[in-house]
Parts: structure tokens; sequence; C-alpha cells
């Protein structure tokens, strides 16, 4: 039991948590039926993100065993065997579709399955296409948004879809600037794994600030946007939100260039106690403005 649950990586749950974001931005989560509803997307999309994470772990094996860290996830470590690895995934994908087919609207069913399939496709040789790799991977959580919004019924808003892309466009860019400069890992091979060249660092380095950065410009637009008005009473309070974020890209980036960064930003950010602090920060100046 131990290997499956590390193979359906419970940690990497909580980047679902994105199908809350369109009845979060459109104030509607205190309604019983929309949290409700997006409880349930949730759990779909959880089960076809475990999926997705036991076939590219499956796919990944023989690259993970040669890492110093990702040797122990369970299929490259031989604790869960190759046949069980494919029953797990075949059962969560299953339970997926099953529960987005009974228990969601037929558009949030669409969202979680084109999920799936560019997942299966980033498994299967997207993610070693070089930026390629990286926009499929802004567009997985973006996927998420979108099944969170048709599950509640909720429209998504175009400002909250180009942030979301290029929030996670410059994660993904910040991911890859640690694989390629991780000094346990021959930066030659981690490279050729992924489609980079070894001395594309900078230039990841640099596209990736540029997303960060385009985010906050876009946060910037909304905030003084009309848009704004309809939904909060003290709008000024958001302009707090563009200078933590701002804040909050520039010490990410700043701990990657010394080398301190973690494999997954997302970890990083979920266990760092300054993000965590940014983060309530954050949810005060919403309320705030609300």
């Amino acid at each position: 039991m131990s290997a499956i649950l590390s193979a359906v990586r419970p940690h990497q749950w909580v980047k679902n948590l994105l199908v809350f974001a369109a009845p979060l931005a459109a104030h509607r989560i205190a309604d019983g039926a929309t949290l409700v509803a997006a409880c349930i997307a949730f759990v779909a999309m959880t089960l076809a993100a475990s999926a997705v994470y036991v076939v590219n772990d499956i796919v990944d094996r023989e690259a993970d065993r040669a890492h110093p860290r990702k040797r122990q996830r369970a299929i490259a470590s031989g604790a869960l065997p190759l046949a069980a690895a494919w029953v797990l995934a075949a059962v969560l994908a299953v339970a997926a579709a099953a529960l987005a087919w009974r228990a969601l609207p037929p558009a949030a069913g669409f969202w979680i399955a084109a999920y799936a399939v560019l997942a299966f496709a980033y498994s299967a040789g997207l993610k070693r296409q070089p930026i390629v790799d990286v926009l499929a991977l802004a567009a997985l959580y973006t996927l998420r948004i979108m099944a969170g919004g048709a599950a509640t019924g909720l429209p998504v808003s175009p400002w909250l879809l180009s942030f979301a892309m290029f929030v996670f466009f410059g994660l993904a860019l910040l991911k890859r600037y640690v694989e390629l400069a991780d000094p346990d890992v021959d930066a030659t091979t981690t490279a050729r794994a992924r489609g980079y060249r070894g001395d594309d660092r900078i230039a990841v380095g640099m596209l990736g600030i540029g997303g960060g950065f385009m985010a906050v410009v876009i946060l910037a637009l909304y905030v003084s946007s009309a848009d704004v008005v309809a939904l909060y009473a003290r709008p000024a309070w958001l302009w707090g939100l563009c200078v933590l974020l701002c804040y909050w890209e520039c010490r990410a980036w700043l701990i990657a260039f010394r080398g301190d960064m973690h494999d997954d930003p997302v970890a990083f950010a979920l266990t760092d106690p300054v993000s965590l602090v940014v983060a309530a920060a954050m949810a005060a100046c919403v309320v705030a403005a609300i």
C-alpha cells in the first residue's frame, strides 16, 4: 500500500485545488451546490492526475533510476511492480472517467478528458520538445481551472486564464532551470532527456523570469480595470497582490540562481515559511478588498 500511495503522489494533489479558482474568483465558493460540484471535480481531477503520474513514472523509470532522488520513486525502485503499476493507472483513469460522466456536466468531463489527453501526450513525447514542454505544463494547470469552471457552471474570465497561463509558464521554466542547474545531476544527460542543451540554462532562466513578470503585469491590469469594481468594494487593496507576487517571483528566482530551489517549485512554495506568509498576506488583501 505504501508503494501505491507513493506512486499516486498525494503531495501533488494540492495542484488540483485550482478547480476551486473559478468559484473563488466569482465569490461563489460559499454556495452549497457550487462547493459540492467543485469538490466532485477535485476528486475526478485528482484521480485523472494520479493516473497520469503513474504512467509518467512508468515511462521515465529508466531515467529515474539514474537520478539521485527520483530513483526512490516506487516504480523506479521496484517497490511497485510494472504490471501492478499499469493496473493501477487503468483503475484510476476509469474511476476518473466514471465520476466525471455520472456526477459532472459534460463540459467538465470534456476538460478533464482534455487534461488527461494532454498529460499523456506530455509523458509520451511533448516533455522532450523544448518550450513546448513548459507550454504544455502551463496548459495542464489552466485546464484544471477550466474544469472547475465547467463543473460549477461559472465562466472563467480571460483575466484569470491569461494570468494562470503566465504564472504557470514561469513556474514550469523555473522547474526546468533547477533541473539543468542541479549540481548533483549530469546537466548534459538531463538536458538531452528534456530536449535542451546544457548551455540553455541561462535562456531558460530569462524566459522564466519574463513569464513570471508577465503574470504580474496582467494582475496589475486587472486591478486597474472596470471589471474589478463589480466584485470588490475596496479594490485598492488588490494592489498588494501585485507587490507580493513580484516579491515572491524575485525571491524564488534568486533562490534558484543560488542553487537552493526544490526540484518542484510548487512543493517549495508549500513548505517554504516565507512563501506561506506571502500567501497568507495575499489572502488578507483579497479579504480586505471585499
